[in-house]
């Protein structure tokens, strides 16, 4: 016998939540063999907090030493309370719409609804096929506000396609765009919501 550590995962999964992944995704695949256009369509978008102040990652704060020189020492940093919710959706050629909650909001229904209208604007100016082809599909996660009946309406005739529970291969954002959004401002000081929202569409501007 030997002692092993927990793997820490994003939730345990019951058996049906295990039996809807595999069903889902086995419909994605059959969709995108039948129609290998699929993707071009779909427009994926998440919501993210940008803190103040993020510490650095321990690889981040790391120094080149010699076998001799003592490990350097550094104090445990928190986040800051100062922060702004960023909202963003992109497709494969690149930013279609982002904004910023306003302070003291919350990402209800209504306030998600909204969203999706300036979003629906950007892809009339930005994307025109997609709409014309009736082919859009929005792909966000399965937060309360994404599959509330009220953006179920909104939708009308588009498609949304919400991941099977806790997927982390179908959230591009949170596991590909956000954090290189984050990892550049680490350990970076801002003094209010207007640095912190500036800084991050230069940063959003500079990644491909």
């Amino acid at each position: 016998m030997h002692r092993i550590e927990a793997k820490f995962v994003r939730s345990v999964l019951t058996q049906d939540q295990k039996d809807s992944r595999v069903a889902i995704c086995q419909e994605l695949k059959e969709t995108v063999i039948n129609d290998p256009t699929l993707l071009l369509n779909v427009i994926t978008g998440e919501e993210s907090i940008v803190y103040a102040y993020d510490p650095e990652t321990k690889l981040q704060s790391s120094q080149w030493k010699s076998p001799a020189s003592p490990r350097p020492k550094k104090a445990r940093m928190q986040k800051s309370k100062l922060k702004t919710m960023l909202i963003y959706f992109f497709d494969q050629e690149g930013i279609v719409h982002r904004e910023f909650v306003p302070s003291g909001m919350t990402v209800n229904a209504d306030f998600y609804c909204d969203v999706l209208r300036r979003l629906r604007e950007n892809v009339r100016r930005k994307r025109p096929q997609k709409l014309q082809n009736q082919k859009l599909i929005i792909h966000h996660d399965n937060a309360p506000a994404h599959r509330s009946f009220k953006v179920s309406l909104f939708f009308g005739q588009e498609q949304h396609a919400n991941g099977p529970p806790y997927s982390p291969d179908r959230t591009p954002c949170d596991f590909f765009f956000f954090p290189k959004l984050k990892l550049r401002m680490k350990g970076r000081r801002f003094n209010n919501i207007e640095e912190i929202q500036e800084e991050s569409q230069r940063v959003l501007d500079t990644i491909p």
